[in-house]
């Protein structure tokens, strides 16, 4: 039976992707937030994109800002309290299931590891070298238990590093240029770093923009909600992040990967032919229009 409510603690990648499904069968969904947006790692143009259309299409309610204090089960209810950092209030919600989403830990407990002398960090965290070597010369860690984002991706590609490594080859990994994707509806993906991070580091950078709204392909599809964010470096014109909202996103962004990861220009990835008509024109035409050389939106 499908819970009539739920309060989701913790409006990341895991509180979205969950709670979009339970509100798509009919849930009325509460999404709890410690910090003042949705998936506050990602770049904020996707996290305003994403709240908003979750709001309208599916009547999320977003409590930002908001500390959880507490969450009692009873029988029947969940009693779930918490403290708007802003004003002080307390807010009650009281629901049929609450899904605690905040965060996850490496799961490093009771497998042995202290046996054998093998050091951890304050997180519980596996210590490794960069060639993901324990201080046991002969055990590596890779993965959920080793520094750097849960993603079955990045596993996988450090499990394939660390057989190289054995193998006596020289194997790379970029962890700048790793994706990231929440697989709500529309997608949001993103690679590299966020407008918030390059202007924290002070790195003048310029930013090109693409709505879906102007793509003749997304229009097509019925799916105009959406845009390509790319973040190039002022000076150099060097892709720095690509960040994705729409439909598609989650395919859309290995354009950014593999630019971060040959060092592209946006000139570069503008100037590259793509197929008509397809939602890979969006790329193409944010490229351009971070020099203001867009050809479909007036270029600001």
């Amino acid at each position: 039976e499908v819970p009539k409510t739920m309060v989701v603690i913790g409006g990341g990648v895991i509180g979205l992707e969950m709670g979009s499904v339970y509100a798509r069968l009919g849930t009325k969904v509460t999404i709890v937030e410690y910090t003042d947006k949705i998936i506050p790692a990602m770049d904020t143009d996707l996290s305003k994109a994403l709240k908003k259309r979750l709001q309208k299409e599916l009547n999320i309610e977003f409590l930002l800002d908001h500390q959880v204090l507490e969450a009692k089960a009873r029988k029947k209810s969940v009693l779930v309290k918490a403290k708007n950092k802003k004003s002080e209030e307390v807010v009650e919600l009281k629901a049929d299931y609450c899904l605690v989403a905040t965060g996850r830990r490496p799961y490093t407990e009771n497998l042995g590891i202290e046996k054998v002398g093998i050091a951890k960090d304050e997180r519980g965290r596996i210590l490794v070298n960069d060639n993901l070597q324990t201080n046991i010369p002969n055990i590596y860690a890779i993965g959920d238990v080793i520094r750097g984002p849960m993603l079955a991706h990045k596993a996988s590609e450090e499990g394939v590093f660390v057989a190289e490594v054995i193998a006596g080859k020289k194997p790379h990994i970029n962890y700048n240029a790793i994706p990231s994707v929440v697989y709500t509806w529309p997608e949001v993906a993103s690679v590299g770093k966020t407008e918030q991070e390059v202007k924290a580091e002070g790195i003048p950078y310029i930013v090109g923009k693409f709505p879906f709204t102007a793509l003749g392909r997304a229009i097509a599809s019925n799916d105009p909600d959406g845009f390509v964010k790319i973040i190039a470096h002022k000076e150099t014109d060097r892709i720095l992040g690509m960040h994705i909202y729409g439909a598609r996103a989650a395919d859309l962004i290995m354009e950014g990967t593999i630019a971060l990861e040959f060092k592209a220009s946006a000139e570069d990835l503008g100037i590259i032919t793509h197929p008509h008509p397809t939602f890979s024109e969006a790329v193409k035409e944010a490229a351009l229009a971070a020099n203001r050389r867009a050809l479909h939106i007036k270029n600001k």
